[in-house]
């Protein structure tokens, strides 16, 4: 069984977000595995303790994520690719563009993600993904059994649960609960360093800047407002009601 793993790079959910000249400063911020993608890591290294075959890690960014692989790699996975080069844009559309040159080529039997990154939140990837490859796609998911030529999934729906069997090939995003990911090992910390790892470039997928052209251009980027200290509204009930509705009107601006 070919299992690849998507894997992004992300802030460490624990430091301090600050915006220098229209985007987050990097200097001295830690990065780690998008959390989600945990899931994904050790849900592929079981499937391939189970059924044989490999794991994959791929993953588009900057020089940087390759720490990350190299720790996805010591949690048990066999190699890695990274796809790094500048003219790729931070963009979904894209990003999915550059993973489907890739695979459409490598015939994965079952590919695994993270159910969104913490950094951007959309989910968009592995669902835009997964419609270029024209295979089935399942997110959320809590379970995972693969036997033969398909695979049954647990997939949370909105504090209810979907029991859904899909075909192999197929994708699928991991969310909180699928499993425990396990810590690298020092010996598998060791083992990752003589594991493959490649790196490629959009000549090497045979992809031109105009190929990978962002569907969406951010304009500007800025931290919330601080937020401001409570009010307590006093009076009797209809006068409270009749303020409190004049300044969600006129303040909050919600209605």
């Amino acid at each position: 069984m070919k299992i690849v793993v998507l894997l992004k790079q992300t802030f460490d959910t624990e430091e301090k977000i600050t915006i220098e000249n229209g985007a987050i400063a990097e200097d001295g911020v830690k990065f780690v595995i998008n959390p989600y993608d945990e899931y994904a890591v050790e849900e592929a290294v079981k499937l391939r303790d189970e059924h044989g075959g490999s794991v994959t890690l791929l993953s588009v960014g900057p020089d940087r994520t390759a720490e990350a692989l190299r720790t996805a790699l010591a949690m048990g996975a066999d190699d890695a690719v990274l796809i790094s080069d500048e003219r790729i844009p931070d963009d979904e559309y894209a990003v999915s563009k550059v993973l489907h040159a890739y695979l459409s080529k490598e015939n994965a039997d079952v590919i695994l993600g993270g159910n969104f990154s913490v950094d951007r939140g959309s989910g968009q990837v592995a669902i835009r993904l997964a419609g270029l490859l024209g295979i089935p796609h399942a997110g959320s998911i809590t379970k995972l059994t693969v036997s033969g030529g398909t695979a049954e999934v647990h997939r949370d729906a909105e504090g209810d649960l979907e029991v859904l069997e899909l075909p192999l090939p197929a994708l699928f995003t991991a969310q909180q609960g699928l499993n425990e990911p396990r810590y690298p090992s020092l010996p598998g910390i060791m083992k990752a360093k003589k594991k493959p790892f490649q790196t490629l470039t959009l000549d090497d997928l045979g992809l031109s800047p105009d190929d990978v052209a962002p569907a969406t251009n951010q304009t500007e980027l800025s931290l919330p407002p601080e937020r401001s200290a409570g009010r307590l509204l006093k009076g009797e009930p209809a006068e409270v009601a009749r303020e409190l509705v004049a300044l969600l009107r006129t303040e909050s601006k919600v209605i």
